[in-house]
């Protein structure tokens, strides 16, 4: 059975079946344990920290702007850039979808990763949905 992965820093979808990642290094460590070819769908979040999290609150929010110069972790962006890398080195292609808040972010992410489905000629069938979440971490 094909596994869905969730990378987010603080919600945690209420539907059950989801491995739950927090940030960059958790999200790479976990496909690459689990193998592209055995994800079925993976949702991602772009703000995964502190600083990113000010970074949407001083510009995103007010200035529509985002400057990745003010965020020092990785963010959802890192994680579609490194998709992408895998993906043109051979690895199988599974569908992505972007849930984060931070409307500049997912349009970043969903460029990247439109423009990859564009270059391979598949359906550009990534985009924007809501994942029910709670805030409470939930164990498995």
């Amino acid at each position: 059975m094909k596994q869905k992965i969730y990378l987010d820093d603080v919600r945690t979808p209420k539907e059950k079946g989801w491995v739950v990642v927090r940030n960059y290094d958790e999200f790479v460590t976990k496909v690459t344990e689990i193998g592209l070819e055995n994800i079925e769908l993976i949702s991602l979040d772009h703000d995964l920290g502190e600083t990113a999290i000010q970074e949407w609150h001083i510009n995103v929010a007010k200035n529509n702007t985002l400057d990745y110069k003010n965020i020092t972790e990785k963010t959802g962006m890192d994680c579609v850039k490194w998709l992408v890398e895998q993906w043109m080195d051979g690895q199988p292609v599974c569908n992505v979808m972007v849930h984060s808040a931070n409307a500049i972010g997912s349009s970043n992410m969903l460029g990247l990763l439109w423009n990859y489905q564009h270059i391979t000629r598949r359906n550009q069938d990534s985009g924007r949905w809501v994942v029910p979440f709670t805030m409470e971490t939930i164990i498995e």
